[in-house]
């Protein structure tokens, strides 16, 4: 039986919470935890479909979901800190929610999976994770695609710069469609995403925060990307494929997020090889 938990952490600058799923009649192997996609702008920590979610904790682990706070209210060094204090905070067993003593596995879709890596290749965690599964994720490794508009989401009906006025000036961690997304819309069809996101020097956004200087992750990956990704491009999926030799799993489509579609045979074999995945690198 699934059992979910909602738990307010202890954060001054902005409401942060954790959802926990767990099933609590099984023994837990390893501990999962969640970081949401949305391109650091929209996005909710509860984006994990159903399936997804009984899949996971049926086999015998707990998934932890985490917020963090969106851009452009926060930069990238306030996301980025924020969401290695949460592996942190997780990992020292400071609250009631987890077991410290299991092993962890770190995943994120889309943003969520950069933020991941991003993490895991920064040497600011203090426990190492079992691995990393990246759905759809990237790591600022090609030039160009999040800087220049996007020619898939210029189709789109424009979506004007007044959208930045409606979303809140201060840190937040929840950014639904009907707010937050047209900002993504807006950035990508303008190019200016990477504006939003990070507003120092473009030196340091290279040398922080894509994973152009990192030659080896301290785990193995796991990474899913689909062919024609109107997001990402599969050619960033190849230049972190070609870096870190991962697991692979690609599907053909032209979806990003290909795995909402729970009705679609691949979402139900993606989450087949995430678990073997998960099992060869729990011990």
């Amino acid at each position: 039986m699934l059992q979910i938990t909602d738990l307010k952490l202890d954060c001054p600058a902005f409401d942060k919470y954790i959802t926990r799923y767990s099933a609590p009649v099984i023994p837990t192997k390893a501990r999962i935890l969640y970081f949401h996609g949305g391109g650091l702008l929209y996005g909710s920590r509860k984006d994990l479909p159903k399936q997804h979610i009984e899949t996971l904790t049926s086999a015998g682990y707990e998934i932890l979901a985490f917020d963090y706070p969106l851009a452009p209210a926060a930069g990238l060094e306030i996301i980025v800190d924020d969401v290695c204090s949460s592996i942190n905070h997780a990992c020292e067993n400071e609250c009631p929610y987890t077991d410290s003593s299991l092993p962890y596995f770190l995943w994120g879709r889309s943003a969520g999976a950069y933020l991941c890596l991003l993490a895991a290749a920064g040497n600011k965690l203090n426990q190492t994770p079992k691995g990393i599964l990246s759905y759809y994720g990237y790591g600022f490794l090609c030039d160009d695609w999040f800087c220049s508009p996007s020619t898939y989401y210029q189709t789109l009906p424009t979506v004007p710069s007044t959208c930045l006025s409606v979303i809140p000036g201060n840190l937040h961690t929840e950014g639904n469609l009907d707010t937050h997304y047209s900002v993504y819309v807006y950035a990508r069809q303008t190019g200016e995403w990477k504006n939003l996101i990070y507003k120092g020097r473009e030196k340091f956004f290279y040398l922080n925060y894509s994973l152009r200087l990192c030659d080896h992750l301290p785990c193995p990956l796991f990474a899913a990307h689909s062919t024609g990704d109107t997001d990402v491009p599969y050619a960033e999926f190849m230049e972190l494929c070609s870096r870190y030799q991962p697991t692979r799993f690609i599907a053909s489509g032209t979806v990003h997020d290909f795995d909402r579609d729970v009705e679609n045979p691949l979402t139900e074999k993606l989450l087949n090889e995430t678990l073997l995945f998960l099992k060869q690198h729990s011990v």
